[in-house]
């Protein structure tokens, strides 16, 4: 149906009536919506909708709430409002920009009395609602895309790596573009490997479960955020997670759980972090060449809490920076 049935005629100089233009998220589970729009609902005078397969239909009919299916004009509109009468536009998922570009025209016109125009949120998207959106984009891609379908485990580790180098990259050039943009590169790593998880044969995990688990993992290491612990520091946090960790893995070495595949630098620092931390007095070993003059270094820069991979980064960025100067210069 385009049209809607007209309104009975208005008193010249009467009431216009009003418009409110009704939203929903499709990221909120239709028939949740907020009580001022149950009671718009239920009190409008005509409640209309252009889509008749419209997720809330069938809850709004449930409660009580006649929905008719019709599209109408903007001209259309302001004739059902005429005489004081409420109408309710319930919103398809494009937001109805024909009839609202309608209406304001109409309204710059000068030549009619416009209702009262309102738009009213039926119901909000939630902090982190946008990640649905990429659970469902990420889902469609694994399933149509040539590529995509391909990809395994293996296959996309390197990019990984790839992806939080440049994460680094962004952080320490202070980037906040380029920061935003690389925290979705990574964050697209995660729900990549996340879908691909899924069709394990055996195993088969999916992203609510790998966000479930690291929820667990926080609850518990901040007891003294959940919990009946005090931290009063940034030390005792610290204290809290260490201890809280080492029940949960119940490591026979501190050295368990280091990724020996991490960059030179950060394993050495890690290794040297890993003995302070747990009180133990180990000599570096003695040995001759450069390997062990920069295990040397990455422990004395742990010591004395410089990360040993950004402080390298950062001197071999002068570097760079003196290379493209003498290639300009020549």
């Amino acid at each position: 149906m385009n049209a809607i049935s007209p309104a009975p005629t208005p008193t010249p100089g009467g009431d216009p009536g009003r418009v409110v233009l009704l939203t929903t998220s499709h990221r909120v589970a239709p028939g949740l919506l907020s009580w001022p729009a149950w009671q718009l609902l239920h009190a409008a005078d005509r409640v209309l909708c252009a889509d008749g397969a419209h997720p809330q239909l069938p809850y709004l009919r449930e409660a009580g709430v006649p929905v008719e299916e019709a599209s109408p004009t903007a001209g259309e509109l302001v004739d059902a409002c005429a005489g004081g009468r409420t109408v309710v536009v319930v919103a398809t998922g494009e937001g109805e920009p024909a009839l609202t570009d309608g209406l304001a025209r109409l309204a710059g016109s000068g030549r009619v009395r416009m209702p009262e125009l309102e738009l009213l949120p039926a119901s909000y998207d939630l902090p982190g609602a946008r990640l649905l959106d990429l659970v469902q984009v990420m889902d469609r891609i694994r399933v149509e895309c040539p590529w995509s379908s391909q990809q395994t485990h293996e296959g996309l580790a390197k990019y990984g790596i790839e992806e939080a180098y440049e994460l680094v990259e962004a952080i320490e050039e202070g980037d906040r573009a380029e920061l935003r943009e690389e925290l979705g590169d990574v964050l697209l790593q995660v729900v990549f490997h996340a879908r691909i998880a899924q069709e394990h044969p055996e195993e088969p995990f999916s992203v609510d479960d790998v966000a479930g688990g690291i929820v667990a993992k926080l609850i518990h290491r901040h007891p003294h955020v959940f919990g009946e612990e005090t931290a009063l520091t940034p030390e005792d946090v610290k204290a809290h997670w260490l201890r809280t960790k080492a029940e949960e893995k119940q490591r026979s070495s501190v050295t368990e759980g280091v990724p020996l595949g991490q960059p030179g630098l950060a394993l050495a620092a890690k290794l040297a972090s890993r003995a302070r931390v747990a009180g133990l007095d180990v000599p570096l070993p003695a040995g001759e060449g450069v390997g062990y003059e920069l295990l040397a270094l990455a422990a004395r820069a742990e010591a004395a809490g410089v990360d040993p991979e950004a402080a390298l980064r950062a001197a071999a960025r002068v570097y760079r920076d003196a290379i493209r100067e003498a290639e300009s210069g020549a």
